[in-house]
This record gives structure tokens, C-alpha cells and sequence, in this order.
């Protein structure tokens, strides 16, 4: 039994009824006569009922204050209405605060939550998955100063399973209704049904977290999950994708410079009505039917129309507006083609390191063995241990001398945190000194 599998049978972190107890149990683990783990318990309805919807400034004005007044971390989420608007921002924003309760704010109706996020300015915040959720509230005003990121320190604990409703069942002994996390959280009114599940997102959050941080320290993994919170709550904005056309699926069908210039051409007009229609893109034209045309290099609307993703219930004035997308493209001069690949900033793909540099296809083979043999042992995924890339970009280039000085210095240059360095070091010398 590995050690997350014993949190989950661990009775003192699994509870029965409508709520935890409030001293989260006193079952003790491993007793001879322990107990199994009762069956799930579904989660129905939040403690305090459904909140009502925050739509406007009195009532966001009274939130702030009784958060601000909570104690304790605060759990966060966000619902957003991907591939039915464009873009990723929140449609609806939840939290739960000991002292404060539940609150379910419209962020439409309230875009500006700068106030809020100030107020909870050095509180730690508790999100799932926080990479996902962060952009979205950045774009309203809530940044996080300290976070607990509950997926990502179930990663670390080694759950083969970190999606919510998984981890509140594994570890808290409870279920999660999950059938409304795909909807359009951009409708107005939000259905009863969807505010219950928002509003259970966040019931548990801050209850999951509490015991996930004991079984970090358990395995003795507590500070390094720190080190990665901390990371994620210090990260600057990600810069934006350059060429996000180049991301279309199938592109690996598109081989030819001219047929790239089209998928470019299609996917930027795409992109504007899109936008202007506040839409997702793959409502506007799918990439399939972008691959097509590029592929096919239509010279006329009749000759568009007949392909897949063109014809049917299109109208004759988009079919020319995507006809003129391509003959814009076809117009272009060699010079202002695009190049057939984006130009590579690391090393070249592993495929190639065997005939380009075979000492270094060595030490990548050695250092893959290793770096997983580790992730294995410490029981937890191999990404998370290191990144890929950061393992290619030393066995590509490794230190002129190679100590645990030179790579350890290294991997940090990389950013590798602390207690990767530590961890990774000692593996990585022996791998490309063999």
C-alpha cells in the first residue's frame, strides 16, 4: 500500500455525515482492529444553503467585510465558460472563509474584485489546481499572496487520482456532484442547480487542504510542496504564445509554407470574429475545416463550399469571407510565408539526439532512467519531481565539470526549486558522468 493509498483508509481523515467533525476525527491509523473505510457519503447541499449571487456593490461591499473579518485560509474557485466564449475570463467566483461563510459573486455584474483580493491579501488562499484558475482572477483583481494548491499536493502525496471529486472522495469520504463543470457559466440567471455545485466546490476545500498538508508532512514532503506554492503565487503573468495559430490541430498535416500561410490567415480571421462575437473560436470555424482548406487551397467559394466543414448551413457571405482569407494568403510573397517551424531557443528534439550528438542521446537515456527510477521511490509523477525540458537542457549542455556544484547550479539556472536541486542532484551527476 503506498502512502497516499493509506491517507485514503486513514478513518481519522475520512468522515460520515452532512460535515466534518470539527476536530476532523480521532480514529487512530493502523489500529489491529480498525474499522474499514465507510462508504462515500454524497454531498448534497452546503452547510449554510445556497448563497445568494453577488450582483452588485452594497452586497460585494458587505462580502469583503465578513472575509475580511474570517479566520483561517480561504478557499477559492472559479467557473468559466470555455468553449462557449472567447477567452478564459470568470463568469462566477466562489469562496468559503471560517467566520464568513460561503459567497457566490457575478464577476460580470461586479468586474472589479481588487477589493476583495486586497482584504485577503496575506491570507493563504486554497485552490485545485491553481494554474487553471489564476489568469482569470488576476484579469479581476485577486492575486494571491500565500497558496495551497490542493491538486498539486495530491501530486506530491503520489494519489494516482487529484481531480476534486476524486480527492474529496479518496481522502474526506465524500462525493461531489461533478455534472454541471462543463456548462455555460456565462448564462444568466445561473440555474439553482449549478449555483448548489459551484457552491460545493469550495465546501470542502479548505477541510481537504488540512489534511493533505498532514500527509505531506507525513511522507516528509511538507516543505516542498511550500516551495512549489510558493512558486506558483510568485510567477509573473505568462508571456503570450507567439504564432497560436501554429497550435491548430492537425497541423502536422500542414507541410507546405504556402498552406501554413492559410492555416495563419483562416485562424486570425477566425480569431477576430470571435472576439467581436465574444464566442468560442471552434463555434466560429472548427480546425478541422482550417486544416482542409489549407490543404486543399480552394480558388474559388464553389470550391470551398465542397469541403468538410465549409458547406451545409454556411451562408454565401462567410463563405467569402473565409474564400478572401485564403486568396490573402495565396497573394503573399515568398518572403512573407511563414517559416515551416518555429525557431527552436533549447535543444532539438530527443528523436535526433542519436544522430546529431550520440554521447549526449546517452546521456539523456541515463538520465531518463534515473530521474524516473527516483519519481518512482518518492512516490510521486516524474513531472513533478523535474520537468522534462530542464532534464534535456543539461544533458544537452552539461557543466564542463560535473559535480554536484556545477549541476545542482545548474538546474537551479533552470528554475528547479531547493528541494528538487537536492533531490535530482545526486542522480543527475552519476547519469552524465557514466
Amino acid at each position: 500500500m503506498t502512502d497516499a493509498q493509506e491517507t485514503a483508509a486513514d478513518s481519522s481523515l475520512r468522515t460520515t455525515g452532512g460535515a466534518p467533525p470539527e476536530d476532523g476525527g480521532t480514529s487512530v491509523t493502523g489500529a489491529p482492529n480498525a474499522e474499514p473505510s465507510p462508504e462515500p457519503t454524497p454531498l448534497l447541499e452546503p452547510r449554510e444553503g445556497i448563497p445568494p449571487v453577488i450582483a452588485d456593490a452594497d452586497a460585494l461591499a458587505e462580502v469583503v467585510a465578513a472575509f475580511a473579518a474570517g479566520s483561517g485560509p480561504v478557499a477559492v474557485d472559479a467557473e468559466r465558460a470555455s468553449g462557449y466564449r472567447y477567452g478564459q475570463r470568470a463568469y462566477l467566483v466562489q469562496l468559503r472563509r471560517e467566520g464568513a461563510g460561503t459567497a457566490l459573486i457575478d464577476p460580470v455584474a461586479c468586474p472589479d474584485l481588487s477589493g476583495l483580493g486586497e482584504a485577503l491579501s496575506g491570507v493563504e488562499w486554497v485552490l485545485h489546481a491553481a494554474t487553471q484558475d489564476l489568469p482569470c482572477l488576476r484579469e479581476i483583481g485577486m492575486v494571491p499572496t500565500r497558496l495551497f494548491d490542493t491538486e498539486l499536493a495530491g501530486r506530491l502525496a503520489g494519489f494516482p487520482r487529484v481531480g476534486l471529486g476524486a480527492m474529496v472522495e479518496n481522502v474526506l469520504g465524500f462525493v461531489l456532484e461533478k455534472g454541471h463543470s462543463a456548462v455555460d457559466w456565462s448564462t444568466r440567471p445561473l440555474p439553482e442547480p449549478w449555483l448548489r455545485y459551484a457552491a460545493l466546490d469550495v465546501e470542502l476545500l479548505v477541510d481537504l487542504r488540512d489534511a493533505l498538508e498532514k500527509e505531506l508532512d507525513r511522507q516528509g514532503k511538507l516543505e516542498w510542496a511550500r516551495q512549489e506554492f510558493d512558486a506558483i503565487a510568485s510567477a509573473p503573468p505568462p508571456e503570450p504564445r507567439k504564432d497560436p495559430w501554429r497550435r491548430t490541430s492537425g497541423m502536422h498535416k500542414v507541410r507546405r509554407r504556402r498552406q501554413l500561410a492559410v492555416v495563419r490567415e483562416l485562424w486570425q480571421t477566425r480569431d477576430r470574429i470571435a472576439q467581436r462575437r465574444d464566442v468560442s473560436p471552434g463555434k466560429v470555424l472548427g480546425d478541422a475545416a482550417i486544416v482542409e482548406a489549407a490543404l486543399s487551397l480552394p480558388s474559388n467559394v464553389h470550391a470551398l463550399a465542397a469541403l468538410n466543414g465549409f458547406g451545409n448551413r454556411m451562408g454565401r457571405r462567410q463563405l467569402e469571407q473565409w474564400q478572401a482569407a485564403v486568396d490573402r494568403a495565396k497573394a503573399l510573397t515568398e518572403a512573407q510565408l511563414p517559416a515551416p517551424g518555429q525557431p527552436v531557443t533549447g535543444p532539438p528534439p530527443p528523436r535526433a539526439w542519436a544522430d546529431k550528438d550520440p554521447a549526449a542521446a546517452a546521456r539523456l537515456s541515463a538520465a531518463r532512467a534515473a530521474v524516473s527510477a527516483l519519481a518512482e521511490q518518492l512516490n510521486m509523477p516524474q513531472e513533478n519531481l523535474i520537468t522534462p525540458d530542464t532534464v534535456r537542457r543539461v544533458c544537452w549542455e552539461p557543466p564542463k565539470v560535473v559535480d554536484a556544484d556545477s549541476v545542482g547550479a545548474a538546474l537551479a539556472g533552470l528554475g528547479a526549486r531547493t528541494w528538487q536541486v537536492e533531490q535530482v542532484t545526486p542522480v543527475l551527476v552519476a547519469a552524465l558522468s557514466a
